[in-house]
């Protein structure tokens, strides 16, 4: 656990297609390595992003062995553990630290809404399958639980539970949390149209969907606001929001994965149920990724030259 660096820009990375929709691992690996290339301080893999509940669990493994792989130690690697029962998750944390995770993003059971009692189970279940760091990952929105202050109270003796990733659009929450537990828990800013405000109350770093398309400007942001340029990083931030605005809504990876295709870094291609954006939200995505591309504040190292 020592090893594991909290800090910084996370991308929620994205999980490669053939046309056949079977994974593209030279595809998925190349996404991981140009985000590496790109400054990223960290990756998430299997996460919302990842598709996580739409391989089957072989896959997850096979695509996280290609991550450590392709990543080789350069920067941390998270990888999401989102099962539909506890001991699918604890089996996956256990192999996840076999392979070479250096850390989980833990999400609660998915489908079933459960109890505080049956939360704080799941979740204490899984921090003792493995020895792997654990972010609880909280997004009451997408996933109907809420990991509440009474839950974090209760598994603060988890010794491997050491983060949470806050994704509730309320940003008091991350001065509740600061309060409650002071440096207890290490808290990541989780949902992207927020994160600024994130950062600024606490957050240590970032897990982010839009750095998928646009890496250099997500990194540039991170640093002035810990450099306390705080008006670079308020004019980054106001360039970035309308495609931050897409991480909150529930096409969010159709969205990230189509400005992937059109900035030149991944395919649009998605599995069932998901399907690729149509009609008039493809077109307005479409143009949202054009203005962004035609009027971003920090220029890539081949724009430069």
């Amino acid at each position: 656990m020592s090893s594991m660096r909290w800090s910084g820009v996370f991308p929620a990375a994205t999980t490669q297609f053939n046309p056949d929709l079977s994974i593209d691992y030279d595809a998925s690996q190349k996404v991981l390595d140009n985000l590496v290339r790109d400054g990223v301080h960290g990756l998430v893999v299997l996460g919302t992003c990842g598709e996580n509940n739409s391989l089957e669990a072989d896959d997850k493994r096979s695509l996280l062995k290609a991550a450590v792989e392709v990543v080789a130690g350069r920067v941390p690697i998270i990888v999401g553990c989102s099962e539909l029962t506890t001991p699918r998750a604890a089996a996956f944390a256990k192999d996840a630290e076999a392979i070479g995770a250096n850390a989980l993003m833990a999400l609660p059971a998915m489908v079933y809404v459960p109890t505080e009692a049956e939360l704080e189970a799941h979740f204490r279940t899984v921090a003792q399958a493995s020895g792997l760091p654990i972010m609880l990952y909280n997004n009451p929105p997408a996933y109907r639980a809420a990991i509440s202050l009474g839950v974090l109270e209760r598994l603060a003796d988890e010794p491997t539970i050491v983060a949470v990733k806050e994704s509730a659009p309320d940003t008091r929450r991350f001065t509740d949390l600061a309060r409650a537990f002071g440096d207890r828990f290490i808290l990541m800013a989780g949902l992207d149209d927020v994160a600024l405000e994130g950062l600024l109350l606490g957050a240590r770093g970032w897990v982010s969907g839009l750095t998928s398309a646009f890496p250099q400007e997500s990194v540039a942001l991170v640093a002035a606001v810990d450099a306390g340029d705080l008006e670079t990083a308020r004019r980054i931030y106001q360039w970035f929001m309308p495609l931050l605005h897409l991480d909150a809504e529930h096409d969010l990876v159709q969205s990230i994965k189509l400005a992937e295709e059109i900035m030149g870094r991944g395919s649009e291609r998605v599995r069932m149920p998901r399907l690729p954006l149509a009609g008039a939200r493809r077109a307005q995505v479409v143009a949202m990724v054009e203005e962004a591309a035609a009027t971003r504040p920090v220029l890539t190292k081949a724009e430069a030259a």
